[in-house]
């Protein structure tokens, strides 16, 4: 495989034995049971999802995508010079790619923050052909990848951060607030984040978007209990878990959880836990939160950024934000 002109790769203890059994004992059991959605994205996870991103009832990619396409030359020129751009959750990195498109100033110096190896490489690949971009790949969560690819100051030009693919939807008001607080933080005047937020829609039109008729969701999202299966010597009867995507309009998210088709006695004895489930009981795996322009620009406001501007696509109703750091 080619690769651009520099490529790094760095590892992070949150992708650990000890720590994914740390994570689980304490979420497992809360009530109700939580698992947090950041383990998802295992090989077989990153390949479903994006999988996912190709179904036509999640339109997120595709919306997203005409707007990097439509006005990806409009950001750059707001933005003047770009001398560092540094994405949470890089994915395939096609999203990065299509913007980069617009960018014909050279050379750039590119960090990609996932917590996937194989998202990661997926995302180094993209940019293959790139000979003027330096990349730097983090496997490391969001707030560890970004301290270590921000830690020191370009130069020349501007910092620029993405936050896409609804990504921020994943976090929780709270921790949606602290987390763009932390991103604002490393940030100088004059950096600046471009934030992709799905919009809400019709509840009958999310609940495809996650529960969708081919079943790839119900794959992605029970993929997680093969996962902890394999990694930690679980018990995870898999086939007796269903798949559930719930609207919570009044949180204005959508919910992912695992239910127990039938009670069942779990052991994991990596993480030191054993706990009986009932039929019916379930495990929560993901929330999706959902967001009006006005939320969004609010939700900036409030981290220390000043929204520059804001593209919507209509016609799957989702927003990209260009926000500078106040």
């Amino acid at each position: 495989m080619s690769t651009p002109r520099s490529a790094s790769f760095a590892t992070d203890a949150d992708a650990s034995t000890p720590e994914f059994a740390a994570t689980l004992q304490y979420y497992l059991t809360q009530r109700p049971r939580q698992l947090p959605s950041r383990y998802l994205y295992d090989e077989l996870g990153s390949a479903l999802f994006e999988a996912i991103c190709r179904l036509p009832w999640y339109g997120i990619t595709r919306a997203e995508s005409r707007l990097l396409d439509a006005h990806g030359g409009d950001i750059f020129a707001r933005l003047g010079l770009v001398s560092r751009v540094a994405e949470l959750g890089s994915g395939s990195g096609d999203k990065l790619r299509r913007l980069l498109a617009h960018d014909r100033r050279s050379p750039l110096e590119v960090h990609l923050i996932d917590v996937s190896a194989s998202a990661l490489e997926a995302a180094t690949s993209a940019l293959a052909s790139r000979h003027e971009v330096t990349v730097v790949a983090h496997r490391a969560r969001y707030e560890t990848g970004l301290a270590e690819a921000l830690e020191e100051r370009p130069r020349v030009g501007r910092t620029l951060v993405l936050f896409l693919g609804s990504n921020i939807g994943n976090y929780d008001p709270p921790g949606a607030a602290a987390l763009l607080r932390g991103i604002r933080s490393t940030l100088e005047a004059g950096d600046a984040l471009l934030l992709g937020a799905d919009l809400i829609k019709p509840e009958r039109e999310l609940i495809l978007a996650y529960d969708d008729p081919l079943g790839v969701t119900a794959a992605f999202n029970r993929n997680l209990l093969v996962r902890i299966n394999r990694e930690l010597d679980a018990t995870f009867d898999v086939d007796a878990f269903a798949h559930r995507a719930v609207w919570n309009a009044a949180a204005s998210r959508i919910e992912m959880h695992l239910v127990a088709q039938s009670a069942q006695r779990v052991s994991i004895p990596r993480a030191g836990l054993e706990f009986s489930l009932a039929a019916g009981e379930s495990i929560w795996t993901e929330s999706s939160y959902k967001y009006t322009r006005e939320s969004i620009a609010a939700m900036a406001a409030a981290a220390g950024f000043r929204v520059d501007a804001q593209w919507i696509d209509d016609r799957d109703p989702f927003a990209l934000t260009l926000a500078a750091a106040a």
